[in-house]
């Protein structure tokens, strides 16, 4: 009688265990593979100096490789210069902005700048026009006063034309009230911008 007694006090012990057993197995064959395609999380550890390399390196990945006019438009992104209501005035921050953009232009000869200046879309045409190119003026006075030679910056006013807010709020005339600097590069061959 013990044999059979002690038979099933063993099943009753190992059928636990085997159903433990066999779940996880389940489980684990359950699971789906981890992407390989999606960017690894850097560690909390990381330095700042690493981070920024690690994005710069994805960026570079997806871009591909950085031409020298990729380079300088990357520099200038998002660097439009605001205005208020109705003024040609540079701000704070128009300044700083601009200090950055002479910077770099000394440092880089072969570029020349044209300057657009922008409106928004109240008063009229002419108005807008006049005011768009006294804006493009005190940005490109700005880049000369602060060492950059007259030849190598055009001023141009597209007023109203070339909104990049459609909006009829305050918002969107604040994003369309701006001069826009775009940069092009001299090729050996080429000669610098004319006014």
């Amino acid at each position: 009688m013990r044999t059979p007694l002690l038979l099933a006090v063993t099943v009753l012990m190992l059928l636990p265990v085997m159903f433990f057993t066999t779940s996880c197995a389940k489980k684990s064959m359950q699971t789906e593979p981890v992407s390989t395609t999606q960017p690894e999380v850097p560690e909390a550890s990381d330095s700042l100096a690493e981070k920024g390399a690690q994005v710069e390196d994805l960026q570079e990945d997806r871009l591909g490789p950085e031409t020298p006019q990729n380079k300088t438009e990357a520099a200038f992104i998002s660097e439009n210069i605001q205005f208020e209501f109705d003024s040609s005035a540079l701000s704070g921050q128009a300044r700083r902005i601009l200090n950055n953009n002479a910077e770099y232009l000394r440092a880089n000869s072969e570029i020349t700048v044209t300057v657009e200046g922008h409106c928004d879309d109240r008063g009229t045409e002419t108005y807008n026009d006049s005011l768009g190119q006294r804006r493009a003026d005190s940005v490109k006075e700005f880049l000369v006063e602060h060492g950059i030679n007259t030849n190598r910056l055009v001023a141009v006013s597209y007023g109203e034309k070339r909104p990049i807010a459609k909006g009829k709020d305050e918002t969107s005339w604040a994003k369309n009230r701006r001069a826009q600097i775009v940069f092009n590069l001299l090729s050996a061959n080429s000669k610098p911008a004319k006014n």
